[in-house]
């Protein structure tokens, strides 16, 4: 069971909300502006669903107060799809981005993702040395890669942006994310630069790289690693 906070301004969504997550297990508090919402937060919550139009501000305002004390995971729920608005969020701190409206299913799928994450992060706060996705098994002190037991050899680069992406399968990471976690953090987003890493790294992963199984775009966003779980 997980105490979550729904924070939307529509009250049919947050009755949907309560009702659907309670069917399974969860706990939904609600918050129907940003002030209620952020005196909401003083409750501690195991997980945040934010939409971005609310009455009092946009929801980013809710990411940056939250951010710099806290790492609960916020999935964004929001009619806003432009692009912009999900770069914007992910880069805010948001763990997850759905565009309104979206069925019940998906939204418990990137809640599982979401709070396996907060899980793994708080238990094991170093990445291993042996991260595993699927068939792409990477021992990393080793600087070693196979796929289906098979070795493959990867560029420092490449290296680099498939274990930031396979030691947090499931999440989308957007460009400027991907680019400060192999270039350092003054690095400017390189959409362009890693476009080329990410299409060679796909050649040497994917059995099909046209039609990748397991390094997925988020188109103009960004990238994320298939979880199978």
């Amino acid at each position: 069971m997980t105490a979550i906070l729904a924070i939307d301004d529509d009250p049919r969504v947050r009755r949907f909300l309560r009702a659907a997550l309670a069917g399974h297990g969860h706990v939904v508090s609600e918050a129907g502006s940003i002030a209620e919402g952020l005196a909401l937060l003083a409750q501690q919550p195991g997980m945040v669903l934010l939409d971005l139009w609310l009455p009092d501000g946009d929801g980013l305002e809710v990411l940056r107060a939250l951010r710099p004390e806290s790492t609960v995971p916020v999935i964004v729920l929001s009619a806003r799809g432009q692009e912009g608005d999900k770069v914007a969020a992910l880069d805010a701190g948001a763990d997850d981005y759905l565009t309104k409206p979206f069925g019940i299913a998906e939204l418990l799928a990137r809640i599982r993702v979401a709070l396996r994450h907060a899980q793994a992060a708080g238990a094991v706060p170093l990445v291993p040395d042996v991260l595993e996705v699927g068939p792409i098994r990477i021992d990393r002190p080793r600087h070693e890669v196979t796929v289906d037991g098979g070795p493959v050899h990867l560029t420092p680069t490449e290296l680099k942006i498939l274990v930031e992406l396979a030691r947090q399968p499931g999440r989308v990471l957007t460009h400027r994310q991907l680019s400060r976690a192999v270039w350092g953090a003054a690095a400017d987003e390189q959409s362009l630069t890693l476009r080329v890493h990410v299409a060679a790294l796909r050649r040497k992963i994917e059995h099909h790289p046209a039609r990748p199984q397991w390094l997925l775009t988020e188109a103009g966003v960004g990238y994320r690693m298939r979880d199978e779980g």
